[in-house]
């Protein structure tokens, strides 16, 4: 059975639900709508209707039970083998990696080598991300010092930035006004965002599913940015200095050899590969988590267990797909469970879906693919709020199927 996957809603004569399982509605006076901005767009009014505390009523205890049964079975315990595992074959890819670029020399086939770094930085970039969430030691100090290292000594981000944005995704996974994960950043979530594109952002918002994942190949360059910014602007930051030599003594490790070793243009071609690889890698495996599920009325009053389920997807594929996408396949158990290790993650998730099926709480799971077809489908059903009523009426059914 196909798992029902929930989205925004829009404004309709009736009720319907699409063959992609996504909800379309309703009348502009039915009662959950809460929080319903009006914003006027180039098609008219678009009146955005969010999921509330109507359909989705708070659970007392619902979460304490789960908890303890987690707790007594073990799943928070640190799995610092396997964590050793991980850190030991990184480095050999690594280490592989520099024996390949010295190798190769001035040859084209460093592009490969500019790939593979691409692939490695995302997995340092997923345990740089258990680490800041406190799965890896027990320590948190340990954790933290690690965290930073990872993430801005290998991969080039700012670990303040990233923790501040992430800490108010986990606790409103989906929330209008509290998620950061679904504000506008080229790429527009809500219709009432896309109503307000104009210009490119316009040209871009009307095809933004079809545009998603090339898009994606410009993250990597757009995390370093971030990064930058946030630590060189004028607002206060905790250990600024520490975090800007960190990344700055990694630039010079990996950067400045590819410039010294290959000629220009060999060198920022090589640097394009590796961005566009690992910022297309680390979107397409946070992407399906949960793009296409309920979007929360800012004013909803849910419990924690609820908001957690109803936001998030996991992917289904089991070993190979914890390994591809570093365990954020089980999303669902790690926003119940923040802190439990990646390899406890699969057996979490019998437990979870037991309690929410006797709850009656839906619990989605998609495969990997088609996870990406309800991503594209969403985005490009939120993008025609900026549509043009005067574009061939072809195109725009093309756009809605």
């Amino acid at each position: 059975m196909r798992p029902r996957a929930y989205g925004p809603r829009s404004v309709a004569t009736k009720s319907s639900a699409s063959a992609t399982g996504f909800e379309t509605s309703v009348t502009p006076t039915e009662e959950h709508a809460l929080a319903a901005p009006v914003i006027e767009s180039r098609m008219g009014p678009i009146r955005q209707t969010y999921k509330g505390t109507t359909e989705f009523p708070p659970m007392a205890k619902a979460y304490t039970e789960l908890s303890q049964v987690v707790r007594e079975t073990g799943l928070l315990v640190r799995a610092r083998r396997f964590y050793a595992m991980v850190g030991v074959a990184l480095a050999l890819g690594f280490a592989g990696c520099i024996t390949g670029f010295v190798l190769l020399g001035d040859s084209w086939f460093q592009l490969l080598i500019a790939a593979a770094l691409g692939i490695l930085f995302t997995q340092v970039a997923f345990l740089a991300h258990e680490a800041a969430h406190k799965q890896i030691f027990a320590s948190g100090k340990a954790n933290d010092r690690v965290a930073l290292w990872l993430a801005a000594g290998v991969v080039g981000m700012s670990l303040s930035w990233w923790t501040s944005k992430h800490t108010r995704h986990h606790a409103n996974p989906n929330r209008v006004g509290k998620d950061p994960d679904i504000e506008i950043d080229t790429i527009s979530f809500l219709e009432v965002d896309a109503a307000k594109a104009r210009g490119v952002q316009r040209w871009i918002t009307q095809r933004q599913g079809w545009a998603f994942f090339p898009l994606l190949t410009l993250e990597g360059a757009n995390l370093h940015f971030l990064a930058l910014r946030h630590l060189l602007s004028r607002e206060p930051v905790k250990g600024r200095w520490t975090e800007l030599g960190i990344i700055a003594l990694r630039f010079a490790i990996f950067v400045a050899p590819v410039f010294v070793f290959l000629p220009l243009g060999m060198a920022f071609a090589f640097l394009g590969v590796q961005l566009a690889v690992f910022g297309l890698y680390m979107g397409a495996s946070f992407a399906p988590n949960h793009k296409g599920m309920a979007v929360i009325a800012p004013d909803a009053k849910l419990d924690f267990f609820s908001k957690q389920v109803r936001t998030s997807r996991n992917i289904t594929g089991g070993w190979w797909a914890t390994w591809l996408m570093g365990g954020l396949n089980y999303q669902i158990e790690h926003h119940l469970f923040p802190n439990m290790p990646r390899p406890h993650l699969s057996k979490a998730r019998a437990i979870v879906k037991e309690h929410s099926k006797t709850l009656n709480v839906p619990y989605v799971e998609t495969g990997l693919f088609e996870s990406y077809g309800i991503v594209i489908q969403y985005l490009n059903r939120v993008g025609l709020a900026a549509r043009d009523p005067f574009e061939c009426p072809m195109t725009s059914a093309a756009a809605r199927a």
